[in-house]
């Protein structure tokens, strides 16, 4: 079966985990579209149209709960992954609340981000919130 593809939209602080998400995503096919912060996404010009974000919760300026309030402002509201180094039921709630699509806690496992975002991509917006169990 031919799995949904769109942009993804990965913004992270950290340059080795960006590259490292970009490498292993396009390896599956997938066009990704990296951003170093919340500034810089909204600072784009042209954000690509279409795809789901995969953010980090933990980066200077803005968290990314902070940016996808930002982002649900201007009227985007494409699905949202959220990734965090420590992920708490405050945490997770908060997520939930801002438009999260599902809670990830890093390090990534096997497949859990790449399932993510596939079921991001084939359900849009549609709310199905989950948090990664550990």
């Amino acid at each position: 079966m031919l799995q949904p593809t769109g942009p993804v939209i990965v913004v992270d602080d950290d340059d080795a985990v960006r590259n490292s998400l970009r490498f292993a995503l396009e390896l599956e096919g997938l066009t990704v579209h990296p951003f170093k912060n919340g500034t810089e996404l909204l600072a784009a010009p042209d954000l690509p149209q279409g795809g789901c974000f995969v953010i980090d919760y933990h980066m200077p300026g803005m968290t990314g709960i902070e940016l996808v309030g930002k982002l649900r402002q201007r009227r985007i509201d494409r699905p949202a992954i959220l990734i965090a180094s420590q992920v708490s039921d405050d945490l997770y709630h908060r997520a939930a609340r801002s438009g999260f699509r599902v809670v990830l806690e890093k390090p990534l496992h096997d497949s859990e981000l790449l399932d993510s975002i596939h079921a991001a991509l084939a359900h849009g917006a549609e709310p199905e919130v989950r948090v990664s169990e550990k």
